[in-house]
């Protein structure tokens, strides 16, 4: 099997990508990521994601090179993460009633050829009616301040929502593996048979 590379230092996404094998490196790309001007949220994240694995697979000769980034969208507005206990607050109580949607930008890119295969993942999730007391207590109790949105889904964010829609919850954490293990399949590699 190929070396697998992760273009991220997240512990988010190397979380999600060691459930499907230990055998990965993760690597910090060195990549702007500032929006251009009129980029829309999926643009963004396609070329950033591409941006990420390229950043990374140009320091190859061969080997995987998985690149991701997400972002937040509400109301048409790209959301970032909150970085202090007020902003999550804000953030919290503006969603409260109100869907999200978050994208997440995918790109596997095969060092040694250069192919790139790149998907965005699109996942809704609807936020209960939520009163000042629970986002608060949320907030302090969570401490979700790098998670775009506010929330941490894995954890006890998901008493925040009244539904989700999308097809991997994965990719609300930053990595959607059901993506992933197809971009992965059409490169040869099954972690499935092979990951072991």
């Amino acid at each position: 099997m190929p070396a697998l590379y992760l273009a991220s230092t997240s512990r988010y996404r190397q979380q999600l990508l060691a459930k499907l094998t230990p055998h990965f490196t993760a690597i910090k790309p060195e990549t702007d990521e500032t929006p251009l001007p009129d980029e829309d949220a999926t643009a963004l994240v396609r070329r950033l994601a591409r941006a990420k694995a390229q950043a990374v697979a140009t320091t190859l000769s061969e080997g995987l090179v998985i690149g991701s980034d997400q972002v937040a969208v509400f109301n048409g507005q790209i959301i970032g993460k909150p970085h202090t206990m007020d902003n999550a607050i804000s953030q919290l109580s503006q969603f409260s009633g109100h869907s999200v949607t978050f994208l997440t930008g995918l790109a596997l890119i095969n060092a040694a050829t250069g192919h790139c295969q790149q998907v965005v993942e699109p996942f809704t999730v609807c936020f209960r009616t939520l009163s000042a007391a629970e986002i608060t207590a949320y907030v302090e109790r969570e401490q979700p301040l790098d998670c775009a949105g506010s929330f941490k889904s894995e954890g006890l964010g998901i008493s925040l929502f009244s539904a989700m829609r999308g097809d991997d919850p994965n990719s609300l954490i930053g990595l959607p593996l059901i993506r992933l293990l197809h971009l992965l399949r059409n490169e040869g590699i099954n972690l499935l048979t092979q990951g072991g």
